[in-house]
């Protein structure tokens, strides 16, 4: 299993289209991803489904432990942390 904990900069917290972003960027990996919080005991949700990570409820200035399980843990990882720095928003690829 592969960790991190990163913390939600974007002012709007992860809304809808965040959320979307943050499950399109987890489904393109074939390991299993969960998302808790790192200020609650809840257990951790499913990063590839939208519904369960809006149920945490991420406000700006949230902490998140995002972990990974599988063939591409830790390119999942990396990848989920480096959008949520981004504020969710992917890199132009041109």
């Amino acid at each position: 299993m592969v960790t991190a904990n990163v913390t939600i900069t974007y002012e709007l917290g992860m809304h809808a289209r965040p959320a979307t972003a943050f499950t399109e960027t987890a489904a393109r990996f074939a390991s299993d991803v969960t998302v808790a919080r790192v200020d609650r005991p809840d257990a951790p949700v499913d990063g590839k489904a939208m519904l369960s990570l809006l149920t945490l409820a991420l406000t700006c200035g949230t902490e998140i432990r995002i972990s990974a399980t599988g063939p591409d843990a830790q390119p999942a990882v990396d990848a989920l942390v480096a959008l949520v720095r981004a504020d969710f928003t992917e890199p132009d690829p041109s």
